[in-house]
């Protein structure tokens, strides 16, 4: 049995880990045999977002705590000595990635990275373990491996069929910081056997639970192969 880091942003689509894609992860990396810890920053928010409006609120939170709920209080604050501890990572997607650990939101490629979540990826990849990276996730893989002459070939999706976001854009960014990206669909993965990277786009792509669900256990069947 093999334990898997599964690394949360928060909780909720817009302004933390989407709930769907994490849970999913869980059961996915259960169902192959392996136990999971969850990890997850201890810093604040970028911003609060009402799931129903899609509208700022005027209150403040904690990612750890948040990512907490999902976690069902079983949660590690994020250190880098966690790459020492755990046999592969597993990064479910969201728009926290993007705003809390990232700013890829605001400023795209040029955004900064959490200096921790950094340093946390960085040795997790140098350590050979590998990562699965789920819908927005590759560019925080990317931000990370940005000047550290590390080429990994990642995906947020294709444009070949329908997505809610661009496709070509984000793909663009993460080439601009040294990465190299293939499009793949929802029912596909990416895998980088250089550096044991695996992407699935997962909700960067229009799809349903179902849709997901097969991805991420397609992702970790993958991974398994490196295990």
């Amino acid at each position: 049995m093999s334990k898997i880091g599964v690394l949360l942003h928060g909780n909720g689509v817009y302004d933390g880990t989407e709930i769907h894609e994490a849970v999913l992860t869980l059961l996915a990396i259960r169902e192959a045999g392996h136990s999971y810890v969850c990890l997850a920053p201890n810093v604040e928010q970028h911003h609060v977002i009402d799931h129903i409006k899609g509208e700022e609120m005027e209150e403040t939170r904690n990612v750890l705590i948040e990512s907490a709920r999902i976690a069902r209080g079983e949660i590690d604050a994020l250190t880098v000595e966690h790459a020492n501890t755990i046999d592969a990572l597993v990064m479910p997607g969201g728009f926290g990635t993007a705003k809390n650990i990232t700013k890829w939101a605001f400023s795209g490629p040029e955004g900064a990275i959490d200096p921790l979540v950094r340093d946390f990826l960085l040795a997790v990849v140098k350590s050979k373990k590998p990562i699965v990276a789920l819908c927005m996730s590759p560019t925080t893989l990317a931000k990370a491996l940005e000047g550290s002459g590390i080429k990994a070939t990642l995906s947020v999706g294709s444009t070949e069929e329908v997505s809610p976001y661009e496709i070509e854009a984000i793909s663009a960014g993460v080439d601009s910081v040294g990465m190299s990206t293939e499009m793949k669909t929802v029912r596909e993965v990416s895998v980088d056997d250089a550096n044991k990277i695996i992407c699935a786009p997962c909700y960067m792509m229009d799809a349903d639970i179902l849709d997901v669900h097969k991805n991420i256990r397609q992702a970790i069947e993958a991974m398994n192969k490196w295990l």
